[in-house]
Order: C-alpha cells, then sequence, then structure tokens
C-alpha cells in the first residue's frame, strides 16, 4: 500500500533522512519511533507530499504522491495544529471537512455521533473556536477530522501528546478498533513506547534519519525498545 524507495531528504547538505526501502502493507499497524530530530515527522511530511524529496519516491496504491492528488482521498492525517482552521468552530471545521470528502450532512452527524466517547462531551455544541480549546481538544478535533472521510490509511503524528489519561485510552481503543474491524493501515510516531507496542503491530526505529531497528510487536517488544533507548 505505501512503497518507499531510496527517499532522502537534505537540507543545506545536511541528511535528515535517508530510507533505501520501506514497504507498510494494507491494515498495516506502523509505529515509528526515534529521539528527537530523528526524522519522523519529515517521514510523515514526504508520504503526504508536504515536503519535496531531495531524492527517491513514495507510492501509495503504485501511484507516486509527488505532485498529484489521486492518493489523497484515501489517506486521512493530523500532523499539527497547522492541519486545523482555527477560526471555526469543530462543529463548523467538522462541516467543512466532511463536505471535502464528500460526506452529507447524515453522514458527518454519524460520524460525530460515534465519536462520543472520545470527544467526552468537550468538542462538539461547545460553540467554541478551535484557537480557544485546550491543546488536547485541538488534538481531538484533528484526529477527527483524519478520520471523517473513512480513511483506507490513517497518519497520526504524536497523537497521544497532551491528551489526558482517559482519552489516550479511549484513543487506543478506537484504534485498536479501527484496525481490526476496517483494516484500515495506521501509520503513528510517539514518544511513548507503551502506547507504540499497544497500538502497533510493527515498530521501526529512526536514528539521525535512518532506519536501525524494524520489530514484529511480541510480548518483548516493549523490553527491546526500552533497552536500545537507555542511556
Amino acid at each position: 500500500m505505501i512503497e518507499v524507495s531510496n527517499l532522502r531528504k537534505t537540507y543545506n547538505d545536511i541528511t535528515v533522512l535517508d530510507i533505501p526501502q520501506l514497504t507498510i502493507t494494507k491494515g498495516e499497524s506502523f509505529g515509528l519511533v526515534g529521539n528527537n530530530g530523528a526524522g519522523k515527522t519529515t517521514f510523515f511530511r514526504l508520504i503526504l507530499d508536504l515536503i519535496e524529496a531531495t531524492s527517491g519516491e513514495v507510492k501509495i496504491n503504485d501511484l507516486p504522491v509527488a505532485r498529484r492528488d489521486d492518493w489523497k482521498s484515501s489517506v486521512g492525517s493530523f500532523l499539527d495544529e497547522g492541519f486545523l482552521i482555527d477560526f471555526l468552530t469543530p462543529d463548523e471545521f467538522f462541516d467543512f471537512t466532511g463536505k471535502i470528502y464528500g460526506q452529507s450532512k447524515g453522514d458527518i452527524s454519524a460520524f460525530l455521533s460515534s465519536m462520543e466517547d472520545f470527544f467526552n462531551g468537550e468538542i462538539v455544541g461547545n460553540k467554541k473556536f478551535i484557537r480557544d480549546l485546550s491543546k488536547g481538544n485541538q488534538k481531538k478535533v484533528g484526529i477527527a477530522a483524519a478520520l471523517i472521510g473513512n480513511p483506507q490509511i490513517l497518519i497520526l503524528d504524536e497523537p497521544f501528546t497532551a491528551l489526558d489519561p482517559s482519552s489516550q485510552i479511549r484513543l487506543k481503543r478506537m484504534l485498536n478498533e479501527l484496525q481490526s474491524t476496517r483494516e484500515i493501515t495506521i501509520l503513528i510516531s510517539s514518544h511513548d513506547l507503551n502506547h507504540i507496542t499497544e497500538v502497533c503491530k510493527r515498530t521501526v526505529i529512526l536514528e539521525k534519519g535512518h532506519i536501525v531497528k524494524d520489530i514484529k510487536t511480541s510480548d518483548n517488544t516493549l523490553k527491546e525498545l526500552e533497552s536500545y533507548f537507555m542511556v
């Protein structure tokens, strides 16, 4: 579903990402971990064609993503608050985003109802602008908007950051249900190794832009990750 070949990104002659080959298959739950500056967000931005690769390419469903739009309807993503339109209320933003993906008012309403547990009464119908929400609630809005078009692929950068413990548990439960019931392909980055191992069946470690480990999740994966990052 996602194929990476000879992907490289440099800034001022400094290579920040260099992945010769990587394949993420349909329905896979893929976790990306690494220290600050490892290249996680750069990798996601290259997949989403938000920045231009220095060399190499990314393909989604056999289609190169660079400077094309035909793959975008199958992908939902939330990397940071820049993905939000913060002068709208969440209700207005969901209506706008849903229409982009061809959702009817009934579809949008049904989707928001399905998110009630995750929203915990704090998002829909409160008439606050997104910019006035807490960081955690802004993240909930972004995650929900990434899902509103029923994507085949979901890409989330640090989705658990700023969420309270109850919301983190709800998010993990929701992601696992999406993966098991819809076979959605999920890509997640996180600094929290526990969250990654509880959601992802495969974990890749990036170190200075390079893949140094590619691990199939097992009972020993958390210890293996902790051992790698132990100073």
